[in-house]
C-alpha cells in the first residue's frame, strides 16, 4: 500500500468520524430546541415546497410572520431538516445562490435541484422569477393547518402511549 492510499484511507475515516460526530451533536441540538409557533410554521412551509421550485430564507421567514428572521430560518433548517425530513435543498439565499460554503454539500444541493428540473444560470444562480415558489395564502393556510393537525395527532398518540 503506497503513502497516498494510506492518506486517502485515513482521510475517508476521518470524514466518516466527523459525520458521526455531527450527527450526534445535531440529534442533541434537536432535543434541546424549543418548538415555537414560528418554528412550526417554518417547518411546514419548507416541507410544502414543491419539487422543481425553491424559496429563499427571507421569503420563508416573512411567510411565517417574521420578515427579519432569515437567519433563524437557517438555524431551524440546519437543526431540524434531518428529523423532519425537510427538502433542505429547495431553500436558497435572496440572490438565488446555494449558500452552503462546504463544496461537497454545495454540489449535493445543486445536484438535487438539477435532478428536479431547476436550472442554474451561467453565474451559478437560480432564476428566482422562474423557479421561486410563491404559495397563495389559501394554499399556505391549508398546509399550516394540516401540519398543526398532524402535530396534535402525534402529541395525542404520544400521550396515549405514555399513559399505558
Amino acid at each position: 500500500m503506497c503513502r497516498s492510499d494510506l492518506i486517502s484511507e485515513r482521510h475517508f475515516f476521518i470524514l466518516k468520524y466527523l459525520d458521526l460526530v455531527d450527527l450526534l451533536f445535531s440529534v442533541q441540538r434537536q432535543e434541546s430546541i424549543i418548538i415555537t409557533p414560528f418554528t412550526k410554521q417554518v417547518v411546514a412551509i419548507i416541507a410544502a415546497i414543491p419539487e422543481g421550485k425553491v424559496m429563499t430564507y427571507g421569503q420563508i421567514a416573512a411567510l411565517a410572520g417574521s420578515p427579519r428572521a432569515a437567519r433563524q430560518v437557517v438555524r431551524i433548517l440546519h437543526s431540524m431538516s434531518r428529523k423532519e425530513r425537510l427538502p433542505w435543498h429547495r431553500v436558497v439565499n435572496a440572490k438565488g445562490e446555494v449558500a452552503i460554503p462546504d463544496d461537497e454539500s454545495r454540489m449535493m444541493q445543486e445536484n438535487e435541484l438539477i435532478s428536479e428540473g431547476v436550472e442554474f444560470q451561467m453565474d451559478g444562480t437560480i432564476d428566482l422569477i422562474r423557479f421561486r415558489h410563491e404559495p397563495d395564502p389559501d394554499w399556505l393556510l391549508h398546509h399550516l393547518v394540516a401540519k398543526e393537525d398532524a402535530d396534535a395527532d402525534a402529541d395525542a398518540d404520544a400521550d396515549a402511549d405514555a399513559d399505558k
